[in-house]
Parts: structure tokens; sequence; C-alpha cells
């Protein structure tokens, strides 16, 4: 965006704010709908999605834990099958990707439409979608339909035999029914897009709960703890110091009583050093984890940040 400003305003192009918005805006919107931009990604994807290791295990988590988990998109299942197979290391077998990443999920929903998908009101149907060659197959709200018409005995089979999870299209009621739950407050949104996909429905669809993933945090949470428990220490020394250096100003004491004192104190002061420098580097690691720009996303400078308030009042622990 920047080079297209340059361009007019230092190449003397008459246009305005507004032209500009809708050039750029159009443009967007066609390499979306034409496919141009999803080829790039489907091409080479480590070049453009960052790959994140703790996905799988996160997923493989609230499985564990008798939880159902779910993915909407409004990505057509050619595409979201490529990304999720880069982002679940599934395999791929003789170039073509596999679907191993299925079974991190209850059910997948691509073709959503967010943020209508939400929406009360919305009556879009739902379709089935054969994972294996990507075509539609009707649906009575989810349910299998008998298919009229000519359609190949292979087919049937592998819609007969196979657990039914991917969809297309529906609404927020299909993925209700298919999760077998009865209201959204029964279901905890994960997503990069919550306030337009789901803090806007609230007042439509009643109480909805939203995830904010944290889990990355953990490693920085873990040295906090720790730097709690080093400072502790040293102000336990400190104390012992004090004590120390109390009883050999204000109490009469014979001299071996004081040397053992005061040898006493020397080791404390060693010890007081050690911890000092285990606290600096402990903390000079915990600041390297943190945005190098931003510094820490929970604190502003001795104070929570509103970010870190956010959390607190609407985190489930």
């Amino acid at each position: 965006m920047s080079c297209i400003l340059y361009f007019f305003f230092f190449m003397s192009c008459p246009s305005s704010y507004a032209c500009l918005y809708k050039d750029v805006r159009n443009a967007v919107d066609l390499c979306h709908r034409d496919g141009t931009l999803k080829q790039k990604v489907a091409t080479d994807p480590r070049r453009y999605i960052n790959e994140d290791s703790s996905i799988v295990p996160m997923l493989k988590m609230l499985r564990d834990s008798g939880r159902a988990t779910f993915l909407v998109t409004n990505s057509l299942w050619d595409y979201t099958n490529v990304v999720m197979n880069f982002l679940c290391g599934s395999s791929v077998v003789n170039g073509s990707t596999g679907l191993d990443w299925l079974q991190y999920f209850d059910v997948v929903i691509t073709g959503s439409t967010k943020p209508s998908f939400f929406l009360e009101g919305n009556d879009a149907s739902l379709f089935e979608v054969e994972p294996e060659s990507g075509k539609l197959l009707n649906t009575d709200n989810g349910s299998p339909m008998p298919q009229v018409g000519n359609i190949s005995a292979g087919l049937l089979t592998k819609v007969k035999d196979r657990v039914r999870k991917v969809f297309q299209g529906g609404s927020v009621n299909h993925l209700h029914n298919l999760l077998s739950i009865e209201s959204s407050s029964q279901v905890l949104y994960v997503g990069d897009h919550i306030y337009g996909d789901i803090l806007r429905s609230k007042k439509v669809l009643g109480i909805l709960y939203e995830s904010l993933s944290l889990l990355y945090l953990k490693d920085s949470f873990s040295l906090s703890l720790d730097l709690r428990v080093l400072r502790s220490k040293n102000d336990c020394i400190a104390d012992k110091m004090h004590d120390l250096n109390r009883s050999l100003k204000l109490e009469n004491l014979d001299d071996h009583t004081k040397q053992k004192l005061y040898s006493k104190l020397d080791e404390l002061k060693l010890e007081r050093e050690m911890v000092r420098l285990s606290n600096q580097e402990m903390l000079r690691k915990l600041h390297l984890k943190f945005h190098e720009p931003w510094g820490q996303l929970m604190k502003t400078g001795y104070q929570n940040s509103r970010f870190a308030h956010q959390v607190k009042l609407n985190a489930l622990f």
C-alpha cells in the first residue's frame, strides 16, 4: 500500500483516497475470487505460512480431555485441505495431499461465508463434501440424503462407510446439530477474526464464548514463576544478613562468636551474589521471549496491561 501511495503522490497522478481504497479493495477481492492468491500459497505453503509445532499437540490435548473440536473456514475444501495438511504435518503421497489431519476434528465446515454464518436467519444450504474427490452431496441439515440419479457405486460405498465430518456452507445452527449441542453457550470459539465473526453476533445469538490461546506464553509464565522463587530466596538472604548485622552491632559478643557471624555473613553475601547472577540471566532469557518492539504482552510498565485486564475478566481456567 505504501508503494502505491508513493507512486501516486510523487508521480503527480491525480487520485483521491477513496479511489485508491476502491481500486486496492477490488484488486484484493479479485485475487481472492479468481484463485490467484490461493494458488500461490498452495504451490509453496512454507513460504507464506508460519509453521507452528504446537497446533497438533494442542488439538490432541483438547480431544483427549473429551472435548469435540471443529473447524469453520471461509475457504473451500481444496485450499483448506492443502493448508491443514501443511499445518498438521500430514503425509503427502505422490504429490497429493492426505486426509490424516481430519482425525483432529469432529466437524469441518468449509465455504462458511463468515460472519453471516453466525447470523440469525441465515438459511444457507449445507452440503457434504466427499474429501477424496471434493464433490458436494446434498444433505438434510447435515443428515445424509438418498442421492437420485446415476451415481457411481464406488462413490455410494465410500459415502455409506465413512464418517461424515466435512461440509460446505450452512449456518451456526447446522454446526450445533452436527456437534449435538443446543446453544452457542456450549461452544468455545478460537480464531483470528473474533470481533468480526463472533462479537457482533452476540446480540443475536446470546452468550458466546471466545478464546485467545495463550499456550505459547507458557515458557514465559514458567520463567516468571522461577523469578519469583529467586526473588523470595534473595529476600530471605537479605533478612538473614540484616539479623546478623544487627547482632554484630548491638550485642556484646566474644571474639569467637563474632568470627563465626562474620564467616556466616560472608557466606550469605556469596550466596546472594549467586542468586543475583541467576536472576539476571533468567531475566535476560525472559525478555528475549517478548516481542522486540512491544515488550511484555501483560504489562505496561509496572502495571497490568489492558489486555491482561481482559484476560483476567474473561479467561476460563
